[in-house]
């Protein structure tokens, strides 16, 4: 085995001299066109010899970072357990939140990738940069990047289908990580933001199924439509209304529609708004996939009629129409919603709550404004279930079935139901508690019903009495006439 060995190692050595001679007698006797032409043909040759294809990502592009590389990196940490072969990752965290860890592969490691039943073969790379010392550089600096290794007749899958679709998911993982915010309007026409950390979600949303599902379904369907919005020609946005009594969950829901789609919310306070020109400022101020609220719209500010302000514009001199101008109006809301100022942003979402729907003008509800009005009513059966889970953790107990047929007997919010189910920790006693509301509840209606029984009675007697003594009158007064007509 020896002298074979050994054979092949003099081998393999005088085949690198005789190379190396061979590179060396080229670069001494050929002209530099005729070496160029060489190496480009030795380049061609070897490129079609070969399999593989490889592109790099660098994780900066001159003085300014590489989006690529930094889609790529958040990519390939949701593919680490898939490559539960790697021996070596990369763990970092951020100081606002180091419960939080970011795994990574580390350089020299290989991460194996399947798309659409191709094979992606990645590598983090590094090297060492020197610094131009005498142009005031620093020292060495490392450069990192990504190469990605596949066969070359999947090159232009890898670059029309397989990098976009990296690009899209790691946009959608930072979409769905990012901290959100919800922005107050202050000093006339600014926006004051503070940190949005409300829990709510559809999950822990007191709301029947059916109901909660056609929401998500319309939301979900709204942000893939960009393009669909183009093509018809109308602004990249939705109006939703809602409606019903106190404590029946609209701040929740509006919540849980900030969580899910993960926009930012700008909460509109219209008396903290001087004049339309402030409000144009503060509605073409927010950014885009983001959620603009007016709450109780219908009690916030009195908004003026459109007609209304054409007949006083009409009427008053120069100085009551500068008066009129520095008012909020009707139609300066409406020309942010469906005028030419809804050009001005793009995924935008526009929430009007109110405890009254009857009291609003239909200016606000007709579709293309306002397009889904959602009925937020008293805590159902369902709706119960889901707050009990919520608070206590548990799917039944045997005052289910007293619960559920009192509920369906008294109107209660969901907001009534959840302050009770907080008040104790114990499962029993808080349900127990909720039990004795709602008898208190189905008692309060009873006594209010047969009030109101009485009342109606006594009405209806009080009728018949006036009508008996009307009916007496009449009676006397004909009476009379006869009397009279008989002495003539």
């Amino acid at each position: 085995m020896a002298p074979s060995y050994d054979k092949t190692i003099a081998t393999a050595a005088s085949l690198a001299a005789s190379l190396m001679l061979v590179r060396s007698l080229a670069s001494e006797l050929l002209p530099s066109e005729v070496r160029d032409a060489l190496s480009a043909a030795l380049n061609s040759l070897r490129s079609r010899m070969t399999w593989q294809h490889t592109i790099v990502i660098e994780e900066t592009e001159g003085w300014s970072g590489n989006r690529v590389y930094g889609a790529v990196k958040a990519y390939l940490a949701t593919r680490i357990n898939a490559n539960m072969d790697m021996q070596r990752l990369r763990v970092s965290s951020t100081e606002e939140d180091a419960k939080k860890m970011v795994v990574s592969m580390e350089a020299g490691e290989e991460m194996l990738d399947v798309h659409e039943g191709v094979e992606f073969r990645w590598f983090l790379v590094t090297r060492e940069v020197k610094g131009d010392l005498n142009n005031g550089g620093g020292g060495a600096r490392e450069i990192r990047s990504y190469e990605v290794r596949f066969h070359k007749r999947h090159k232009e899958k890898a670059l029309k289908e397989y990098l976009p679709f990296i690009v899209a998911t790691a946009k959608a993982i930072k979409d769905q990580e990012r901290s959100l915010s919800i922005y107050m309007n202050e000093y006339g026409d600014e926006w004051s933001p503070i940190d949005l950390q409300h829990p709510s979600t559809f999950d822990t949303l007191a709301m029947d199924h059916k109901q909660k599902q056609s929401i998500v379904d319309d939301l979900d369907q709204f942000i893939k439509r960009k393009d669909y919005y183009r093509r018809i020609g109308k602004a990249w946005k939705r109006g939703y209304l809602l409606y019903g009594p106190p404590g029946t969950g609209k701040s929740s829901l509006i919540a849980a529609i900030a969580n899910h789609l993960r926009f930012n919310i700008y909460d509109l306070e219209l008396t903290g708004v001087n004049s339309n020109s402030d409000l144009r400022r503060l509605l073409v101020g927010m950014t885009n996939r983001s959620i603009l609220v007016v709450e109780d719209i219908d009690c916030t500010i009195e908004l003026k009629q459109r007609e209304e302000d054409g007949k006083e514009h009409a009427k008053s001199n120069s100085t009551e129409k500068k008066k009129a101008e520095d008012k909020v109006t009707l139609s300066g809301l409406l020309n942010f919603i469906d005028g030419l100022w809804s050009t001005s942003g793009e995924e935008r979402v526009i929430i009007f709550t109110t405890n009254y729907k009857e009291r609003l003008d239909p200016a606000l509800l007709r579709p293309g404004r306002m397009d889904m009005h959602i009925h937020m009513g008293y805590c159902t059966t369902e709706a119960f279930r889901i707050l009990a889970n919520n608070y206590h953790s548990i799917n039944y107990h045997a005052t289910y079935p007293e619960i559920e047929a009192l509920i369906q007997e008294v109107t209660v919010t969901p907001a009534e139901v959840a302050e009770v189910l907080m008040r104790n920790d114990d499962t029993d006693v808080a349900l127990h508690d909720l039990v004795d509301l709602l008898k208190l509840k189905k008692k309060d209606a009873i006594e209010i019903e047969s009030k109101q029984a009485e009342e109606k009675k006594d009405a209806n007697e009080i009728k018949t009495q006036s009508m008996q003594v009307d009916e007496k009158k009449i009676v006397d007064e004909i009476k009379t006439e006869s009397v009279q007509v008989e002495k003539k």
